[in-house]
């Protein structure tokens, strides 16, 4: 098939372009080269692939990258919740203005266009799923603030103040973005399904859950934490957690998040629908310091701050009973197997430690507390 993936040049984006290149497709580029993200075109990309450098918000380079193509990856994004916080204009324009800019040029080429597949984030449930042993399964909004200046982390059962236990985050828990970033991922998703029903090209949003592994950008200070905390070890600096660490994410690898891209265009049971992609498992932040800090062979512990970012959540791991129903999807890599892997290119690696800058920028609008 004639394939377009936006955000190709990305860290997920050109993973899946080799995946997809190997499996026999015609494949097409679209993307910006963002400096904070690409110091230099990456020698990685795939030269089977045909790039075409230019921005998705440019309505005449979107119609030209989709010149004879059938099936679309939608990748291109602004990465970072953090920043897209004091960024906003920034966040909204290329994830939902690029969204809406690309969504017209294929309503175009409906007749042409056999499936889109976006790429959605789990940031946009907010707070995950939890348990109460009175109140049975809830879904807390953000802790407040006052609760936060005491630093209590853990989540209260908002009806009877009781301690809540996490569970799994399935697809039908009310969305509660609590980030600029969030906000702007649902709007993209919800932009993508609620057109492709209008116009009957199937469409299929994969919820990413936390993604790593080789090719994430490690000089930007707003990417994910495995990539962040990589840059700081290379440069013999303590990884920073903020809280007490022992908060937990979905660490998925990105091979992972491939397979069900690939899988997304090899059935139509998922059509109009939107599917976690994750692993199911709970990790702590402090346990992913701690195996990268080892992996690299560094004798440097975590520096835990005690303090909290505005919009941080405490737990959200995936419930992928959807993505094997409907995808026949089933992770194959654990973090214990993904971060050695991840340790062999990040060895290879240089990376300019930003973190005191980004910080910085956050603690001056009064982001940190």
């Amino acid at each position: 098939m004639n394939i377009l993936v936006t955000g190709g040049a990305g860290f997920i984006g050109s993973h899946l372009v080799d995946a997809l290149v190997a499996r026999g497709h015609s494949v097409r580029i679209l993307d910006a080269l963002v400096p904070q993200v690409h110091a230099k075109a990456p020698d990685y990309l795939n030269p089977d692939a045909q790039f075409i450098r230019g921005d998705v918000c440019d309505r005449e380079t979107a119609g030209r990258a989709l010149e004879g193509i059938e099936v679309v990856y939608h990748q291109a994004a602004e990465v970072g919740v953090a920043q897209s916080m004091y960024e906003i204009q920034k966040y909204v324009r290329a994830n939902q203005v690029g969204t809406a800019v690309l969504l017209e040029a294929i309503i175009e080429r409906s007749a042409s266009i056999a499936k889109l597949i976006v790429a959605s984030s789990n940031t946009i449930y907010g707070e995950g799923a939890y348990h109460c042993p009175s109140c049975g399964v809830i879904h807390p909004q953000l802790r407040p603030a006052r609760q936060l200046l005491a630093r209590r982390w853990e989540v209260d059962c908002p009806a009877c103040d009781a301690p809540l236990s996490p569970r799994a985050t399935g697809e039908d828990r009310p969305l509660s973005p609590t980030t600029v970033y969030a906000i702007t991922k649902q709007n993209q998703e919800q932009l993508c399904l609620v057109t492709g029903r209008a116009y009957s090209i199937p469409v299929v949003a994969l919820r990413y859950f936390n993604v790593y592994g080789t090719r994430q950008a490690l000089s930007n200070p707003y990417t994910g934490v495995c990539a962040i905390f990589s840059a700081r070890l290379l440069n013999d600096q303590p990884p920073v957690i903020f809280e007490d660490g022992l908060q937990t994410r979905d660490f998925t690898h990105v091979t992972d998040i491939v397979q069900a891209n690939v899988k997304a265009i090899d059935t139509d049971a998922a059509d109009y629908t939107a599917i976690n992609i994750g692993t199911g498992r709970a990790t702590s932040i402090k346990e992913v310091a701690l195996l990268l800090a080892r992996g690299l062979g560094k004798d440097i512990e975590p520096e835990i701050v005690g303090r909290y970012r505005e919009g941080d959540i405490r737990h959200c791991f995936a419930d992928i009973a959807r993505a094997r129903r409907l995808l026949g999807y089933e992770p194959k890599i654990a973090i214990e197997q993904g971060v050695p892997e991840l340790i062999d290119w990040v060895r290879n690696q240089t990376a300019q430690d930003r973190l005191k800058e980004a910080t910085g920028e956050m603690e001056s609008r009064r982001l940190v507390k």
